[in-house]
């Protein structure tokens, strides 16, 4: 229902844009492209779970750990890898789960923990094989290049990028065997060029761009490819660190604090901070389109998972030209201040 919804208001935007008929036309256009979409998609889902294992990485806690719980009560065999499998997260899969939830040591950053949990998938793979990969594992983090290191990008790309990759290769065949699905959750900040968040991005651009090729790849299989784009989720999920203006302050040399004014960077903080309290409160909407990513016998490429204000915006936004999408931040007040602050 949201795309016919949002379909129809385009619709009425355009025709009240001009006398014009061509805007109407366009209208038109968009309504049938999300008609379309939605129908293509409307199609029953995947019925019989039991005897399908699903791989899904970063179960502590967020997205994953929903996710594990969500496919265990709906009869799918669940590997959960985890970072801590002593954890609080992963032992509350333990307890409240079925038999089938199976817990699992899995850093995607080492090479000999993805070896041992296919080494233990294998071994307790059901009748019907594993079904999916979920590469969920990420973190995050914000602050601008010139107050990063290499090794910042690094450690943002080691688990966001390539723990992805570190996982995939090793199970794609026992996925290719049943024909089944991988997914990759990556985010709007994969295209969407934000202040602060140049590290995040680069990892998560990447990402997709393994996953398009793999897309492409494993279509000949009839193994099916999907992106999640999830937008600001950090109150559902604590994913982004807060920071004190003091701690980011006081790794600055003396050139860097020459360029960026103390008060701007506890203007940072302070901005940061408030997306960590705001946005979505839960995983519902995430988990819906991992669901359907999973289940659906055509599911989309990607999921872009925004709130309806920004819809329009983040739904346009890669096809418009890099002029207009840096103007966004001249609106910004933030990035006004930040200008007027710096060398001050």
């Amino acid at each position: 229902m949201k795309p016919v919804f949002f379909s129809m208001t385009i619709l009425l935007i355009s025709y009240y844009l001009s006398d014009e008929h061509i805007y109407t036309y366009f209208g038109l256009v968009i309504c049938f492209m999300l008609w379309a979409k939605t129908v293509f998609h409307a199609e029953n889902g995947l019925s019989d779970v039991f005897g399908r294992a699903v791989l899904i990485t970063g179960c502590d806690s967020g997205f994953g750990h929903h996710l594990a719980k969500k496919l265990d009560c709906m009869g799918f065999t669940v590997f959960a890898g985890c970072l801590c499998p002593e954890g609080p997260g992963a032992q509350s899969l333990v307890e409240k789960g079925s038999d089938r939830m199976k817990v699992l040591q899995l850093d995607v950053t080492k090479d000999d923990d993805v070896s041992l949990a296919k080494d233990f998938v294998q071994a307790n793979l059901p009748e019907k094989g594993l079904y999916a990969v979920v590469n969920n594992a990420g973190i995050c983090d914000w602050g601008e290049t010139e107050w990063s290191t290499a090794m910042d990008f690094q450690k943002m790309a080691d688990v966001n990028l390539f723990g992805a990759i570190r996982v995939t290769i090793p199970f794609l065949s026992l996925v290719r065997a049943s024909k089944g699905r991988m997914l990759y959750v990556s985010s709007i900040f994969s295209f969407f060029n934000c202040l602060n968040m140049g590290a995040y991005s680069v990892s998560k651009r990447g990402l997709e761009a393994f996953a398009d090729s793999l897309r492409v790849e494993m279509a000949s299989f009839g193994v099916k490819v999907s992106i999640i784009q999830p937008g600001n989720f950090g109150m559902a999920t604590n994913i982004l660190p807060k920071k004190s203006p003091q701690d980011i302050w006081d790794e600055f040399d003396d050139a860097r604090k020459l360029t960026f004014n103390q008060k701007y960077i506890e203007m940072a903080c302070a901005y940061f901070n408030v997306l960590c309290t705001s946005g979505f409160k839960d995983c519902s909407m995430v988990i819906n389109a991992m669901l359907h990513a999973l289940t659906a016998p055509k599911p989309q490429t990607r999921y872009q998972l925004v709130s309806w204000r920004d819809m329009f915006f983040f739904y346009i936004c890669p096809f418009l030209p890099t002029c207009i999408t840096d103007s966004v931040f001249s609106v910004s007040s933030m990035y006004q201040k930040r200008k007027v602050m710096l060398y001050s």
